[in-house]
């Protein structure tokens, strides 16, 4: 681990900051004790295959960690998933050229060095690809300490017109589309509504983990909107649209849509949305058997939204408070652990759940809304294992 990546550990530590209405914790920093101890020893759970295993990088190809072995708080950059829609193609950092057009009244064509010249803001952001699920055991998730420059300042300075309301990214890898039996060729884009734009912390990254931004990750320079799902964080960003009217390419408008039931006015009605900002959500995904007992350790993810609570609950009993790492932050994902000093020999179903300061707490599926698409999966996640 680099000096640069240490300091701002200590830095929060050293802070005393809370997450919502949970204390910071005394002793050793959480991210030094997620390494196995020598002695531990995980627990399988049994709904993991036995044959479960993460996939190597690969050009093209999706990544995604297993979970049981997180054992920092910074995902490795060569370990952080990666989802790709399309080409990955390879541009210079000294090539590229990013332009800021449409509604505003001073065009922009950047190069990475005006780009770099300007305030830089480093930023703690985990966050999951909108497709995350239990068969993968939760692994399209990373969390990054992220480097670049404000988009709102940016935008504030090319002049957004009255008229532009939405801001639309496009990046450089590309393919070709059929609707309706027309082929086009498409740039991969995402888009937002200006409040999101100007309004939240979103950043031009060329940094992850201090360190240049990696290929697969979108080098020479990616968006980065803490808070939102990974599909809206576009790689190769070369272009910053604003228009008068929302953004209809395949992966705002077609594909990453969550189709559920809503009550709309006091009629169910199916609803389709983009996936855009991170639900909230929980998931166990490690036990250990040590001298003391054994302890249960996840991850939880939001948008932001203050936390007040991530509980355990072990079989049918109640829910207890789980401790969270004191180095986590607005943006960053929430590690936990819960310590289980006398567990019973046997078959047992552990859940763990989330809530947030405004009282939103995390569901079961049964609670959820009816949903008929794959995107979206924040209901409460059972593991089961046996204790010897």
């Amino acid at each position: 681990m680099t000096e640069r990546q240490e300091q701002p550990r200590r830095d929060f530590l050293k802070s005393g900051l809370a997450l919502g209405g949970i204390a910071a914790t005394a002793h050793l920093p959480f991210w030094s004790e997620l390494a196995l101890a020598q002695g531990e020893q995980l627990v399988p759970f049994t709904d993991v295959p036995a044959n479960f295993a993460v996939p190597p990088v690969v050009p093209g190809s999706v990544h995604y960690l297993d979970t049981r072995e997180i054992e920092t708080f910074y995902t490795p950059n060569d370990d952080f998933y990666i989802v790709q829609h399309y080409d990955q193609p390879a541009i210079a950092e000294n090539d590229l050229r990013v332009a800021i057009t449409g509604l505003v009244d001073n065009p922009m064509q950047l190069t990475m060095r005006d780009i770099k010249a300007r305030p830089k803001i480093e930023i703690d952001a985990g966050f999951e690809c909108g497709g995350n699920r239990d068969a993968l055991f939760h692994g399209l998730i990373g969390n990054a300490r992220w480097g670049g420059t404000s988009l709102r300042d940016l935008l504030d300075e090319a002049g957004i017109q009255d008229s532009g309301i939405e801001v639309v990214f496009y990046g450089s890898d590309k393919g070709t589309e059929s609707i309706r039996d027309t082929d086009a060729e498409q740039n991969f884009g995402r888009s937002m509504h200006i409040d999101d734009a100007l309004g939240g912390d979103a950043i031009l990254a060329y940094e992850m983990n201090g360190e240049p931004l990696p290929h697969f990750h979108g080098a020479p320079l990616r968006l980065l909107v803490p808070g939102w799902y990974g599909v809206a964080n576009v790689k190769w960003l070369n272009q910053i649209h604003i228009q008068d009217r929302r953004y209809m390419g395949r992966f705002q408008a077609r594909d990453y849509v969550t189709l559920a039931r809503r009550d709309v006015g006091g009629i169910e009605r199916w609803e389709e949305r983009s996936v855009t900002k991170i639900r909230l959500k929980s998931a166990i995904v490690r036990v250990t058997q040590n001298a003391g007992g054994h302890t249960i350790m996840g991850f939880a993810l939001n948008d932001g939204t203050p936390l007040e609570s991530i509980e355990v609950k072990i079989d049918d009993g109640p829910w207890q408070a789980a401790e969270i790492d004191s180095q986590a932050s607005r943006y960053s994902w929430k590690l936990f652990r819960f310590e289980w000093p006398n567990a019973s020999p046997g078959e047992h179903t552990i859940v763990s759940r989330v809530t947030d300061v405004n009282g939103q707490v995390q569901e079961t599926a049964g609670q959820m809304p009816e949903k008929r698409t794959r995107w979206e999966n924040y209901g409460q996640f059972p593991r089961t294992l046996v204790i010897a």
